[in-house]
């Protein structure tokens, strides 16, 4: 699966934002979507994640009520939707899938998945 995050850029605080991934090579409903980020300086964590067909989500603690994922299996895309951000939300954005089969709903760890896009630069101006 070839994935291309996109929809990066700058926010002032408490802006909104949204990013997408575009995923293609493989049925795109039969694959879980994860976002991912990393701040300079430290490890690349998990956001938010999403079963097959959208009905099961994760997100971290951080996150919670202010981003929202989601996906449009019809357009082969995942989307976060970033509400309130902060300065701390600053990070380049990753999105994930697993090729490998796995027999969790949603995937919440950095090592369940096996492809990564290339990442969106997200920066929150205080």
């Amino acid at each position: 699966v070839q994935l291309q995050a996109y929809g990066g850029g700058l926010v002032q605080s408490g802006g909104f934002l949204r990013l997408s991934c575009a995923a293609s090579g493989r049925t795109f409903s039969s694959i879980r979507m994860g976002w991912f980020r990393q701040a300079p300086g430290k490890e690349r964590d998990i956001v938010a994640a999403i079963s097959r067909t959208g009905g099961s989500t994760y997100y971290a603690d951080s996150v919670k009520g202010r981003f929202t994922i989601s996906r449009d299996n019809a357009k082969n895309t995942v989307y976060l939707q970033m509400n309130s951000v902060k300065p701390e939300d600053t990070a380049v954005y990753y999105c994930a899938t697993r090729s490998a089969p796995s027999s969790r709903a949603v995937l919440t760890f950095r090592d369940e998945y096996d492809n990564w896009g290339q990442g969106t630069l997200v920066t929150v101006s205080s």
